[in-house]
């Protein structure tokens, strides 16, 4: 386990995608490979450069020796802790041109027995970053409990977190999810939501309405509207990339990589909402939830090329 750089912890899970348009049954063929919110993060970050660190349970299974293969081959330092539990699974499709469905397979998963003691405190206070989001506290009490106590052992260290929503309908209700996320969002020194996600905890504009419950940057993800912020006080507004979409899944997820890996080397928070635009561009036009995580060479290629044939 590497000290400094982005700390992040979470739920990755074996991902069967079906190739095609329509019915699950009418699906010709499928892809198997992986995804989890946290997991996409921490490759997103490594893959512009970025020291990253990601803690997650795994079953004693061939998609658990998946995922600690192809997470240490993107340079993230995986720690894998086995657990006699399955891996869990998610199957994706696409039912109509327009329209992605996506069905979780994770009640009583390994990922979702995550317990505080799995997280070690010195490793949460020699980070740089801790990155949490709310889909790990719906897993379950004990994954809520190893959140919290995370967040608190950082703000204790001055270590700064950042907190992306990441509500899942499928996981728990609004009611329920609502005290726990804003409870986050306090706490949290960056937050990224989008603006049906914000709707949840406050009332009004987001970004002013999010900072005023605490975090220093706020940053509202809003797809083809690109992006809004309230950084330190001074707001910031980002048009998106005109691009083709071909799988909008994991395109949240590489904006906050895109955000912080710009905010671990240092950069303006212009620069970082920049970067964060490109490598949310980039992802919805290959499909896959971390396959195609943008380089800092692809992000170049997505604003430069003036041909679709690299010669």
């Amino acid at each position: 386990m590497t000290s400094g750089g982005l700390l992040t912890f979470g739920e990755t899970m074996g991902l069967v995608g079906a190739d095609g348009i329509g019915r699950l049954e009418h699906a010709r063929a499928v892809t198997f490979g992986i995804g989890g919110t946290e997991s996409n993060v921490a490759v997103g970050v490594a893959r512009l450069g970025g020291p990253a660190t990601w803690i997650g349970r795994a079953g004693p299974d061939a998609t658990g020796d998946l995922i600690e293969y192809r997470l240490r081959a993107e340079g993230v330092d995986a720690v894998v802790l086995r657990d006699t539990a399955f891996t869990g699974l998610m199957v994706k499709h696409r039912r109509t041109a327009g329209l992605l469905h996506v069905d979780y397979h994770r009640a009583g998963s390994a990922g979702s027995r995550l317990s505080p003691a799995d997280i070690p405190p010195d490793l949460v206070r020699t980070a740089a970053l801790l990155h949490v989001t709310g889909i790990t506290p719906a897993l379950s009490a004990t994954a809520r409990a190893t959140v919290f106590q995370a967040v608190e052992t950082a703000r204790d260290a001055g270590v700064p977190v950042s907190f992306d929503f990441n509500y899942r309908a499928k996981l728990w209700s609004r009611f329920d999810a609502a005290p726990v996320l804003r409870d986050l969002a306090a706490r949290a020194d960056i937050v990224f939501a989008g603006p049906d996600e914000a709707a949840l905890v406050v009332e009004g504009s987001p970004t002013s309405a999010l900072a005023a419950i605490g975090p220093r940057e706020v940053i509202v993800k809003d797809g083809a509207h690109g992006c809004t912020a309230l950084i330190d006080g001074e707001p910031h507004t980002v048009a998106a990339l005109p691009v083709t979409v071909v799988d909008p899944v994991g395109a949240g997820d590489a904006f906050v990589a895109g955000y912080l890996a710009d905010r671990l080397a240092g950069a303006t928070p212009r620069q970082r909402l920049t970067t964060a635009i490109a490598a949310g561009a980039w992802a919805v036009t290959v499909p896959g939830d971390c396959e195609n995580l943008a380089t800092r060479a692809d992000l170049a290629t997505l604003t430069t090329a003036t041909d679709n044939v690299a010669r």
